[in-house]
């Protein structure tokens, strides 16, 4: 694998584009081969909340290549790297995402980044590139058009929720709270099926690739969900953020699930 410097210097004329795509590639292959070698996980908030070296050696190569190569740009990332932008853009990095995944051993996990223009919290992703290191395959979307490994995505066909996946997540202390649980009952009931698996930025591609109907979930980090919104909305799906149950929920998929889960998610009868 080439060293930082040996990246940096490759990418010197890259695109945003390319450029995102080959970090999420380099920091991904990265997070791999640590695990490869032998890496502990120390817990943050919870007994699956963890974190890894591997999560923050990735991130550390991300933030010094974009200091490089993109050093008037903002940063934001999970493990910590911040820097405020003056050109108003900023580059939101998941160094690995799934990390419990990761430090399990499944191949369930990836290496996510985003370029949004603004404040990232107002969701504007101008790039989303998700790379899968198991796999070794990378998404990206980038002016309107989304890729997998090169490949230009289809549009997602419209499709009921009830016709559909629903690809979710909720963390069993939520399931103490009784607004949460009801909101999130409500919201994937009719679905053809429910799947967990833990990564939302992996669950995204996927549902942009047309592989799962839709996704759910509440309280989403900008780092969990700018990366996927943007290969989803390149593929003329919705993205979207609605309140309910006391919290926010990220709701993505084609239009017609999109429609029909908010619409559920706001039914109190």
């Amino acid at each position: 694998m080439a060293s930082t410097a040996d990246f940096i210097h490759a990418h010197r004329d890259s695109s945003d584009a390319e450029l995102a795509a080959a970090l999420v590639e380099h920091a991904g292959q990265l997070a791999l081969r640590m695990r490869g070698e032998g890496i502990a996980a120390d817990q943050k908030t919870s007994v699956s909340d963890v974190v890894t070296e591997a999560d923050r050696t990735a991130e550390a190569f991300v933030a010094e290549a974009l200091e490089a190569l993109r050093g008037s740009d903002g940063l934001l990332g999970e493990e910590g790297a911040s820097r405020p932008s003056s050109t108003g853009r900023t580059w939101v990095i998941d160094p690995v995402d799934g990390t419990y995944n990761f430090s399990q051993g499944s191949d369930y996990f990836c290496s996510a980044i985003a370029l949004a223009e603004g404040d990232p919290a107002d969701g504007n992703a101008l790039i989303g590139a998700v790379h899968r290191p198991a796999t070794s395959t990378t998404w990206l979307a980038a002016d309107g058009v989304a890729t997998r490994d090169g490949v230009e995505l289809g549009r997602l066909a419209e499709s009921s929720i009830s016709n559909q996946a629903l690809v979710t997540y909720l963390h069993p202390t939520c399931m103490r709270n009784p607004e949460i649980v009801a909101a999130w009952m409500r919201a994937s009931v009719d679905a053809a099926t429910v799947r967990m698996w833990g990564a939302g930025s992996v669950d995204l591609a996927n549902i942009a690739a047309g592989q799962m109907g839709g996704w759910l979930q509440h309280s989403v980090a900008d780092w969990d969900w700018l990366p996927g919104k943007a290969l989803v909305e390149a593929v003329g799906g919705r993205a979207v953020k609605v309140d309910a149950g006391g919290v926010t929920w990220c709701v993505a998929g084609n239009a017609k699930l999109v429609e029909d889960v908010v619409a559920r998610l706001g039914d109190h009868d």
